[in-house]
């Protein structure tokens, strides 16, 4: 699903955010990828999303190299990947389901085909009964499921989820872990991003392990070993 192969990035000279990185990513895997700030983490996920392109080797997703993808072609990857930030992205003066609506808006989507999506993902996250609220008006964890709704209503065959609990409490955190995991349970393949100790531990997944752009641990059912 996912190949990073022999993958290099450098932004300055004395820079160097990857060094020979090689990772592969199994269709419907829940994979944690794991390290302090500014080891490599967000580079990676950048590279997956072609929003940078690396400086050596090769980037392939579902068999699709992606290496040096033309900007026209970023949009129809994007559809595949769906993406979920610590921040979570929402637009303040838009309700819930407006704020997940507009991205299919602007996929082109139309009404009818809109309102069917919509019901549909604010059903997976729970938020069926407050798609009129304002983003203000909820939790952080709602609004972070709010994101994630957002995240699938392209049917991703891959969620990365960027830090997203980074804002939220226990409570909400396991309230996100869980979800992130129903939707493996869907066959989503999930990349979650964290530097989240307790949530990689709990997760009991496979657990690779980056330090100074290099990866220094691959393992199964692994724990955070940093």
């Amino acid at each position: 699903m996912i190949q990073f192969q022999n993958i290099s990035k450098k932004y300055h000279p004395d820079v160097q955010a990857l060094k020979g990185v090689n990772l592969n990513i199994k269709p419907g895997e829940f994979v944690s990828l794991v390290g302090q700030s500014g080891t490599g983490k967000t580079t990676l996920v950048k590279l997956l999303i072609a929003d940078e392109r690396p400086d050596t080797g090769k980037v392939i997703v579902g068999g699709w190299d992606i290496t040096n993808i033309k900007n026209r072609h970023v949009p129809t990857l994007r559809r595949q990947i769906g993406v979920v930030f610590q921040d979570y992205k929402l637009l303040p003066q838009k309700t819930v389901a407006e704020n997940v609506a507009f991205a299919l808006q602007v996929a082109g989507k139309k009404g009818k085909d809109i309102d069917k999506i919509l019901q549909q993902v604010l059903k997976i996250v729970g938020l069926e009964d407050k798609n009129k609220r304002f983003p203000l008006q909820l939790s952080g964890g709602e609004q972070q499921r709010v994101s994630i709704a957002r995240a699938l209503v392209h049917r991703p065959k891959i969620l990365v989820a960027d830090e997203p609990t980074g804002n939220l409490d226990s409570i909400n955190t396991r309230d996100v872990m869980d979800l992130l995991q129903k939707i493996n349970e869907f066959g989503t393949t999930i990349l979650l991003v964290t530097h989240n100790r307790e949530v990689v531990n709990a997760l009991r997944r496979r657990v690779v392990t980056i330090d100074n752009g290099e990866i220094i641990g691959d393992h199964q059912h692994g724990k955070y070993i940093l």
